[in-house]
């Protein structure tokens, strides 16, 4: 980020809560949209939504209300489930999103009479101890952490789980596209999509702290049943009306 502020670009594009973070740290002057964010008052990234001030502006997720919804999905598609481990990074447990993500699912754990089991990665060569973790604690799915770092492991997961024949819920459609399971997310492609919307406001004159964050309107669940019949499960007929997309 130091050396796009150094060479004076017209626009910096952030992807993810630290990039943005340290944009801000390194520039008041150049504008910034960032995409990918979940939180961005509680990341004190904007002072408002509606109103973000100073020179950033740019796409929320929303991803810290959607652990209940990706749980609550989880437990109505697999009734029996009683324990879900949870795929976490532990370089990001210091964010304040991570955190506040982590207590809403601890919170629907417990009334969902679901017990969580954390398993922390950080390299892709910690996949195959994570598994081993999930098999020992005797866990009945896998909610895999809307983390940067999990999402390019994607494909190893994928294909652990399916080795393991553990059902996972995943926190974008591109773990599904990969083969996984199932998702209940935003739509990134579509967010990335927007970023360019704001690019193109800013360079012709508006600022960034008058443009509100956006905020996605729509969640996706995406069920791929060649991923359930390939380790032999039935996904109810009330979660596939429930199906935005269904892979066959």
């Amino acid at each position: 980020m130091a050396e796009l502020v150094g060479l004076k670009v017209d626009v910096i594009v952030a992807s993810g809560t630290p990039p943005a973070l340290a944009a801000k740290q390194l520039t008041q002057t150049i504008p910034v949209v960032f995409a990918l964010v979940a939180d961005p008052i509680g990341s004190n990234l904007v002072n408002s939504l509606a109103r973000p001030g100073g020179n950033i502006t740019g796409l929320s997720t929303m991803n810290a209300g959607l652990s209940a919804k990706r749980l609550e999905l989880i437990k109505e598609t697999f009734p029996k489930v009683s324990r879900v481990s949870m795929l976490l990074q532990s370089s990001a447990h210091g964010e304040v999103t991570n955190k506040n993500m982590l207590k809403e699912a601890e919170d629907t754990a417990r009334g969902l009479g679901v017990q969580l089991q954390h398993l922390e990665v950080e390299s892709v060569s910690d996949l195959e101890g994570a598994f081993s973790g999930i098999i020992t604690g005797r866990a009945n799915a896998l909610f895999v952490f809307p983390r940067p770092g999990n999402a390019g492991f994607r494909r190893r997961i994928v294909e652990l789980a399916a080795k393991h024949r553990i059902p996972a819920m995943y926190p974008q459609i591109e773990y599904v596209d990969a083969g996984g399971l199932m998702s209940y997310a935003t739509n990134f492609p579509e967010q990335y999509r927007r970023i360019a919307v704001y690019v193109d406001k800013i360079l012709k004159g508006a600022k960034p702290g008058d443009l509100p964050v956006e905020q996605p309107t729509k969640f996706e669940l995406v069920i791929n049943l060649k991923a359930a019949k390939q380790i032999g499960l039935t996904i109810p007929q009330s979660v596939l009306y429930q199906a935005d997309k269904v892979i066959k």
